[in-house]
This record gives structure tokens, C-alpha cells and sequence, in this order.
């Protein structure tokens, strides 16, 4: 292999860590082998080298596991394959719980590893004692047991990655720091380093804590920021066996680990401590950080309790290492919104080592073919809001990510660090109203409401929470009177030009050349038949669209429209978001109050159901579409932000005489469970055809010029009966646990699906889910209606009725 400096490249890799390194042993490994990966300083140097190394595969989604799950696989053969030693042993792993809410949370986990049959089984205290000598198991409720997990040396790991990708023909070279990304009409072309430019088609970010620097020189956003990770490891232990599974102790914020005859013992506490805020010194390479013993000894002493061992045995290392968290907790992959041709793989929230398998591969998939190869929602770095690279709203956040790792991940659980970013224009009125806020995207949004001039207090549960009865009222207010919610976090984007219906039409599955002031309901394919976005479209005028999606789709599902307007096109995009606040009119009364504001006839003569039309509302204008995500009459009112106080001011004094209340966010996935209506990326997603999903009215296959997916969903629709599809699922019985993501759907005793996203229906008084199921021969309502069903639920099993119409108003008939 030559030793001169490379001046072109397939691929550049920026990042030597373990991520950088499996990428490119991956990339080389399918065939793309003009790969070159510059390291800074030198492989490992940044946050790999003090990595724990531990090797888990149970994750908080299906996705994230599968990667996890491919990454232990691979550990177990690399070694094997490259002559590298790495360090790996399957000794398993216990996950300990100290209360009934932590033991539900596994238990409700272990389920979900059963739909991919990860090897998973509950253990008694007394078990865990069995397994894990060292430990006292006062206060423990029990755990669950992960035969397959194990740890790695994690500098060895990336070794192996490293002399797997030589050979195969990577060009990898340390010491070469890269300054910049080159952009040249909006693509990525190449890689500015001290010792020169290289060219590349595509090049990827893996560069850790100093990835969001370097992206910003390319105008891209990767929000991540360092903290300071704590571990000790202490003297040799007499007697402790070599093959003692790794532990964790989430309520008590630790985890351990044997190390050649030591303990290591690490942390992940509440109110971590953010670092490099000012910037990382260019010489940090295999840092460690200053001891900060006063920080972390509440934990370490409970661990003295917990390990007694450890009350007499000495402590050789206080270890104190830099690793980058995220805003959300998941890390950053794919291909960046801004730059076509940019990937990142970064951010790993200490999770790092037992992911880079499943990232290496998944992304140089993603680099070889133009789309991912599987749906990446949890991780997509699309997912992000340009604002989160913010360094103060970063280092806030940041105090909270770290420990939420162990945290408990309650159900609806809010961020409390680095809130009240975007705010409607009727924030402070909502406050005064009673509501307490949610969080999505960076918007705060009514979850719900209590009293007025009050701020409602919160207990979560993985059952009913304490806001149920809140809920309540407010979905059945929904049902008899009317209800006004927020949705002003809802994305706009204004679509013009003389090629703006062509575009359109092309990009969107249904039929968009509809007549002026019409309203469609439509999906975003890709080529598989994949659902890309959920949007509404509704035209204003022969040449103009405005296009509604939701919060956090923001960055995403612009690119994506924008990627596919042809060069020559004439057509205009423009986020309109921030100047066009919206209310939600909803409810059987919501006609007869609209028209005490306005002299419009809303009849249903006048305005049928997806008409949108402008509107005189008190003293202001006010474009509204009759539409509903809630199953009852309804409207959508935008205004310019402006107007926005007017008329809301307006709709709440007009209110009182119908029996007007508001509304949050919990209640409106109440309802809109009720109805099976479905919420992008929760229930459909770039895996799933609109015909997987219940969708096919939302397509025409005949319309002229065709769209994107077309020719997939026609190959479906010729393979015969649907495959998998959604099915609307009710829990029997007032006791009945609430279904949330992931539990297994079984039929006759066999898993043959998984719930998508639940709530409890309070219109019909049931706990309900939305979930896929599969059957080779097809899914009928004859197939549903001769199996038994169940559901399973923290390792419990239940009866749940099945089928695929709504369970509320099936026919559709209150909302039209």
C-alpha cells in the first residue's frame, strides 16, 4: 500500500474511535475499500481507550437492540476473523431491581427482547445471590438475567475493527487532524487536514465530543456535548470469580464489572457534571480528567452497602473520563438533513462499545445504498432540532442525560433541564389555565390540565398515572361539548411555484391536484413503499400548498422534500412555522361556536369535511380547515402569531356558553387511539407500506406522473393478501395494564406481532393499542376472529381483543 498522503477517497472516515473503525472494517467488508480514516491523534485517544466495555443487548427500542444484539454476534467471531485479541467473554449480565416500578420496567423490557428472541429470564433475589456472590441483596425485589451479554476490551475491539478494514485495503492514518468539511453545492466533497485536502464522495463524522465543532464548519447541526463519566477500579479481590456477570443497580445509579481479579465499579449519577464547555484543548489525547471524589461519594458508599467486599478493599484507580451525550439520550446516525453525501455516527451516550457493531454495519449499508437498511427513527440524526447545538441549552442538559441512563424511564417521563425553549404565543395563558407542559422537539405543549392558577403535580406509573382522571374529563369533554388544544409545535412549510403541484404530486402517495381550498391526507413514500412522512397538504392556489406535519419532523421531512425537487423545477419551500401558531377547535359543538365568532357558514353543505378556507374570527383572519386527529367535529384554526392572543382570547370567552374546556397532548392520544388513527414513528415508519398500515384509501396508484413508491406498492398489491398488517388491539377489564410500545401480541400461544403505541380509551373505557401482526397467508378479520389473543405485559400474559376497525365510531359518522 502506498505511504503517500491520499489526495482522494469512496469514503472518508473522520474519528478513530471505535465507531470510525467499524465502519470502516464494515465498508470494506461489502465491498467499498477505497476508505481512508483520519485520527487526529491516535486510534482509541478520545473516550474509547477508558471505555467500560460492557456488552448488553437489551435496549429501550427493538432497533437499538437489534444493533446491540448484532454487536454481541460479531464480538463473538472478530477475534477469530482478524487475529486481534479483543478481550470478549459472555459472562452475562443481571439487571437488579430495588422496587416494583424498576421491576416492571424490566420486566416490560424482557418482554420486548421475547418478539426477537433475545435469551432473557426473571430471577429471585436469592438467584441473584447465586450468581453474583459479592452482593448483599437487602431491599432487592429481584431482576432479570441476560445469559448472552458479556464485556470487551474496548481499546483490543477497535484493534480488531482496525486491522480488519487494513486488510480488506482501509488507508488509516493517525496524526492527521481534519479542520473542515468541504461542501460544494450542498454535498459533502471531501475532508480539509493539516496535511492537506482529500476528496471524497461521502464522508462520516464519528469524531465524538469534537463532532458538533466540526459539523458546524459545514453548517450542519450535531447536538452533543461532554460530561464528566466516573469509575473506579479497585485492588485485586481475594477469591472473586472470574466469570461474574456484569451488574446493574439503576436505582442506585451504579453498575460492576470484574477486571482481572478487580471490581470496577461505575456510576451514572443524577446532576452530572458537563465539561469542554470553552472548548476541548487540542492536545487532549488519552486524558483523564481531575478526580472529584466529593461528587460521586453518595453513590460510592451505597455501593460499600450494596458490595460489602468493597468496605475492605482498596481502591487502585479513581478514574474521571470525558464521553458525549445527546439531548435526547439516543445517539446521532445517518445521513445529515443539511449536507447530502455528510453522515455522522456520534454521540454515543456511553453506550458506544456495545453499538459499534450494529452502527458499522448498519451504516455502511446506508452509505452503499442512499437509504438506510432498516427503519433508524430512535437514532436517525434527522430527528434533531437546529437549535439543540445551543451551548448553553447543551450544558444543562447534559447535567440530566447522563444519569437518566440509569434513571428510571417512566411512561410520558418529561425532561427537566433546559425547558420553556419554544413556546407558543399562548404559553402563559395555557400556564394560568392549569396546564402542566410537555416537552417534544423543544416545544413546551399542554400534557394535560388541573386547576387554574395552579401547577399540577405528577406521579408516573407504567399504570394508570396521576393525571388519568384529568384525561378523562378532558376526552369525554371532547365527546360531548367542545375542546380547544394547542398545536402550534405543528411544522408548516408554504410549497410554491409554477412546478409546485408536479412536485408534490410526485412526492406524495395520494392525489394532490385536488380543487383551491381542499384538503389531503397523504404519506411521503420512498422507493420500498416506506412511509417517509404523515402530512396533510392543502391548497391555497393553483401554484401554492401549505404542508403540516409534526414537531419533530421539522429538519427531516424538509430535506426529503427538498431532495426531490429536480434542479430545473421552479418551486419555493419555506418553513412558515414560527409565524403561523395553531389552535384546535374539537368537539360536537365546535360548528355551532365557530359560528358565534363568524359570519362563514359552516354547515356541512358549505364546508364538508378537509375543506380549508379563510375565515373572519373576532377582528382577525383566520385560515380554518375541518379535520380531526381526535374522532370528533373539528377544526383547525392558523393564524399569523400576531392575531394568535386575539383569538384565542376570543374562542375562550365565546366558550363558556358551550361547555368549552382544554385539552393536552395525553388526551389527544386518547382519542386519537379510539379512532386507530396513526402517529409517525411510533405506528408507521419507513418499513411500513400504507398498505401494512391501513392506509391504502390515502393512495392512488392511477394518477397522472406517478410517485415515489409506486411501482412498490404495486408489487405488493400483486403478491396477493397483506402480509402484515395493523390491527387495533383492547385489554378487557377496568384493571386492565396500559400497553405503551413493544409488547409481544401472541395468537394461539405464538408471538406473531408487537404493539406500536397504546393509551387508555376513555371514550369506551378500555386499555388500547395499535400493532402489527403476521400471517404468510394473509391478515383478515377471519384470521383475527378464529385465534385466541394475548398480549404480553412485564412477563405476564392477558387476554386482548383484536381487529382491525377503530373501536370508537368505526364509521366514522360524529366527525363528518
Amino acid at each position: 500500500m502506498s505511504s503517500e498522503f491520499p489526495s482522494r477517497a469512496d469514503v472518508v472516515i473522520v474519528g478513530g474511535g471505535v465507531a470510525g473503525a467499524s465502519i470502516a472494517y464494515h465498508l470494506t467488508k461489502i465491498g467499498i475499500t477505497d476508505v481512508v480514516l483520519c485520527e487526529r491523534k491516535q486510534l482509541t485517544c478520545g473516550t474509547t481507550w477508558h471505555a467500560a466495555g460492557l456488552v448488553t443487548q437489551l435496549r429501550a427500542t427493538r432497533r437499538m437492540t437489534e444493533l446491540a444484539k448484532y454487536t454481541g454476534e460479531l464480538f463473538g467471531t472478530l477475534e477469530a476473523e482478524t487475529g486481534q485479541a479483543t478481550g470478549f467473554k459472555r459472562n452475562g449480565s443481571l439487571r437488579v431491581a430495588n422496587t416494583p416500578g424498576r421491576y416492571e420496567e424490566l420486566a416490560r423490557g424482557a418482554s420486548m427482547g421475547r418478539n426477537f428472541g433475545l435469551p432473557v429470564e426473571p430471577v429471585s433475589p436469592g438467584e441473584i445471590k447465586e450468581r453474583w456472590g459479592p452482593i448483599s441483596t437487602d431491599g432487592i425485589v429481584g431482576g432479570f438475567w441476560f445469559p448472552h451479554d458479556g464485556q470487551v476490551n474496548p481499546a483490543d475491539v477497535t484493534m480488531a475493527y482496525a486491522k480488519g478494514a487494513r486488510t480488506r485495503g482501509a488507508r488509516i492514518l493517525e496524526h492527521t487532524a481534519v479542520t473542515q468539511i468541504i461542501v460544494e453545492q450542498g454535498r459533502a466533497a471531501g475532508v480539509m487536514t493539516e496535511k492537506g485536502e482529500i476528496r471524497a464522495k461521502k464522508v462520516v463524522i464519528c469524531g465524538g465530543m469534537w463532532s458538533r465543532d466540526l459539523a458546524a464548519t459545514a453548517g450542519v447541526a450535531l447536538p452533543l456535548h461532554a460530561a464528566e463519566h466516573f469509575y473506579i477500579v479497585t485492588e485485586p479481590v481475594e477469591g472473586l470469580p472470574r466469570n461474574l456477570p456484569v451488574l446493574f443497580l439503576g436505582d442506585e445509579w451504579t453498575y460492576y464489572k470484574e477486571d482481572a481479579g478487580k471490581l470496577l465499579v461505575g456510576f451514572f449519577e443524577p446532576n452530572a457534571k458537563p465539561w469542554g464547555q470553552k472548548g476541548i484543548p487540542d492536545s487532549f489525547s488519552f486524558d483523564s480528567l481531575p478526580e472529584d471524589v466529593e461528587h460521586i461519594a453518595p453513590y460510592l458508599e451505597q455501593a460499600t452497602r450494596r458490595v460489602p467486599v468493597l468496605q475492605k478493599t482498596g481502591i487502585q484507580l479513581f478514574f474521571n473520563g470525558p464521553e458525549s451525550f445527546t439531548p435526547d439520550d439516543r445517539y446521532l446516525l445517518g445521513e445529515t438533513p443539511e449536507v447530502r453525501g455528510l453522515f455522522c455516527a456520534t454521540g454515543f451516550n456511553s453506550i458506544g462499545i456495545l453499538s459499534s457493531g450494529g452502527v458499522g454495519k448498519a451504516l455502511a449499508d446506508w452509505i452503499r445504498d442512499g437509504h438506510p437498511p432498516m427503519e433508524l427513527m430512535d437514532v436517525d440524526v434527522r430527528r434533531m432540532q437546529s437549535f439543540q447545538v445551543n451551548r448553553k441549552y447543551l450544558e444543562e442538559r447534559t447535567t440530566e442525560t447522563l444519569g437518566l441512563l440509569f434513571d428510571m424511564h417512566w411512561p410520558s417521563r418529561q425532561f427537566e433541564t433546559a425547558r420553556g425553549v419554544r413556546r407558543s404565543p399562548f404559553h402563559d395563558k395555557l400556564l394560568a389555565m392549569g396546564a402542566w407542559m410537555t416537552e417534544a422537539a423543544g416545544w413546551e405543549r399542554p400534557g394535560f390540565f388541573g386547576t387554574p392558577g395552579t401547577m399540577p403535580t405528577v406521579q408516573y406509573s407504567y399504570g394508570k398515572p396521576s393525571w388519568f382522571t384529568n384525561v378523562r374529563d378532558e376526552c369525554r369533554n371532547t365527546m360531548e361539548n367542545v375542546t380547544l388544544f394547542d398545536h402550534s409545535c405543528f411544522i408548516k412549510y408554504e410549497v410554491e411555484g409554477r412546478d409546485a403541484l408536479r412536485v408534490l404530486n410526485s412526492v406524495c402517495a395520494n392525489e394532490i391536484d385536488v380543487p383551491i381550498s381542499k384538503v389531503v391526507y397523504t404519506q411521503w413514500l420512498n422507493a420500498k413503499g416506506g412511509i417517509e412522512a404523515d402530512v396533510t397538504v392543502t391548497r391555497l392556489s393553483d401554484t401554492s400548498f401549505l404542508v403540516v406535519t409534526i414537531a419533530i419532523s421539522q429538519r427531516r421531512d424538509i430535506a426529503w422534500l427538498k431532495r426531490h425537487i429536480p434542479d430545473d423545477a421552479h418551486v419555493f419551500v419555506r418553513d412558515v412555522t414560527s409565524a403561523m401558531p395553531m389552535l384546535a377547535l374539537m368537539g360536537p359543538k365546535a360548528r355551532a361556536m365557530l359560528s358565534t365568532l363568524s359570519p362563514t357558514d359552516f354547515s356541512d353543505a358549505a364546508f364538508p369535511f378537509g375543506t380549508s378556507r379563510e375565515i373572519d374570527l373576532g377582528y382577525a383572519r383566520v385560515r380554518a380547515s375541518r379535520l380531526t386527529f381526535v374522532g370528533e367535529q373539528g377544526f383547525e384554526l392558523y393564524m399569523p402569531t400576531e392575531f394568535a392572543g386575539h383569538v384565542f382570547d376570543e374562542i375562550v370567552a365565546a366558550g363558556k356558553a358551550f361547555g368549552l374546556r382544554m385539552g393536552g397532548f395525553f388526551a389527544i392520544n386518547s382519542l386519537r387511539m379510539e379512532k386507530g388513527y396513526r402517529h409517525w414513528s411510533h405506528d408507521i415508519g419507513e418499513e411500513d407500506t400504507p398498505y401494512h398500515a391501513g392506509l391504502g384509501f390515502a393512495v392512488v396508484l392511477n394518477k397522472a406522473g406517478g410517485f415515489i413508491g409506486r411501482e412498490a406498492l404495486l408489487q405488493q398489491k400483486a403478491a396477493g393478501p397483506v402480509t402484515r398488517r395493523m390491527v387495533q388491539l383492547r385489554v378487557p377489564g377496568s384493571e386492565a395494564p396500559m400497553l405503551h410500545h413493544n409488547e409481544p401480541i401472541l395468537r394461539d400461544g405464538a408471538i406473531v406481532g408487537s404493539v406500536t403505541s397504546g393509551a387508555w380509551g376513555h371514550r369506551v373505557g378500555a386499555s388500547l393499542g395499535l400493532g402489527y401482526v403476521s400471517h404468510e397467508a394473509g391478515v383478515s378479520e377471519a384470521w383475527l376472529a378464529s385465534g385466541t389473543w394475548e398480549v404480553e405485559v412485564a412477563w405476564k400474559r392477558y387476554p386482548v381483543e383484536v381487529q382491525l376497525r377503530p373501536w370508537y365510531d368505526p364509521k366514522g359518522e360524529r366527525l363528518k
